[in-house]
């Protein structure tokens, strides 16, 4: 999708035509909201998720002079969260807040709902950009080096993730499918520790967050390597992606975003995506986002539907790939 993570006048651009034209569609829509919205997110008090939908919700409840009352429902990796919002009345008052993990459950998970009809994408809000790290001890200076190294020690070097099937489990396996080299994955219990170990040495190379590494790449702890996002991120602008570094069509985005009940009308869905496009152009929200180590993002409704429905599918194949079954 040509328009994933807002940075420039070209994000601006894209997020202003989008708001004109949901203005233009929600125009005969009835008026909305006329009651408090039900705002569930997907993940604990505290992280990313929680703080963009929070923030959102404030703002909202701003502009539209009706209450959005946050509702954290954390577990089962944002099914449960999901599943509310999907079996909730599709008239716009209950709205999801989840992160890109919701396009990985439905591979790893058997879902008591269907993630493409009872869920309706919005809009993209923002990415917590991620960064490929190994430890000083790996003799690789950039991806290239990486893959080479790799490929002479098939199955020697180990990477590290938050748990068996989470995004940078499969996202290093995604790496190691489309550069052909051997790695051994070690599944931790959380991020924290999966980047301690690499830090230890005990791990060559994992992926997390620029936020959470950051202090030990710039002390000299750990190593990055390039950025996985598939468009490079403000917070690291002199490094490039993964994609740029020999691996064409790499890209590992850990996005947050609202969804709606699926069947909700269409003027509703596009007065809320317009509202939030105003919110995310907006310097407060962008400061706000970037102290929590965030990129604004942005999108239309159609964009964003399309990359949900491509990014469940490309999961899907590498959950196969690595031979995780549903439970």
């Amino acid at each position: 999708m040509n328009t994933f993570g807002a940075k420039g006048q070209g994000a601006l651009l894209v997020l202003s035509a989008a708001a004109c034209a949901a203005g233009v569609a929600h125009a005969q829509t009835p008026a909305y909201p006329a009651k408090s919205i039900r705002m569930v997110i997907a993940l604990a008090p505290g992280g990313g998720v929680d703080t963009t939908g929070r923030f959102i919700g404030q703002k909202l409840s701003q502009v539209w002079g009706q209450p959005v009352v946050s509702d954290n429902r954390p577990g089962a990796g944002g099914a449960i969260a999901s599943e509310i919002v999907a079996r909730a009345p599709a008239d716009g008052y209950t709205v999801l807040v989840n992160s890109s993990g919701i396009t990985i459950t439905p591979s790893i998970m058997k879902l008591p709902y269907d993630p493409l009809k009872d869920l309706l994408p919005v809009t993209l809000a923002a990415i917590s950009p991620g960064v490929m790290v190994v430890h000083p001890s790996i003799p690789a200076r950039n991806v290239r080096e990486l893959v080479a190294f790799a490929r002479a020690k098939p199955g020697e070097l180990f990477y590290s993730s938050s748990g068996q099937g989470s995004g940078q489990h499969l996202a290093m396996a995604l790496f190691s499918q489309m550069t052909g080299v051997r790695m051994t994955h070690v599944p931790y219990k959380g991020t924290a520790p999966s980047i301690t170990d690499v830090v230890g040495g005990r791990i060559a190379v994992t992926i997390a967050s620029v936020i959470s590494t950051r202090p030990m790449f710039t002390s000299g702890k750990l190593r990055a390597l390039a950025t996985v996002g598939t468009k490079r991120t403000p917070a690291l602008p002199e490094y490039p992606t993964v994609a740029e570094s020999g691996v064409p069509g790499f890209g590992f985005d850990n996005w947050y975003a609202l969804f709606l009940p699926g069947g909700t009308d269409k003027g509703i869905a596009l007065k809320l995506q317009e509202t939030v496009s105003r919110i995310l152009l907006e310097p407060e929200t962008r400061k706000l986002l970037l102290t929590q180590g965030l990129d604004v993002a942005g999108s239309s409704q159609e964009e964003f539907a399309k990359m949900y429905a491509d990014e469940i599918a490309k999961w899907t194949k590498v959950v196969r790939a690595v031979g995780l079954q549903p439970n």
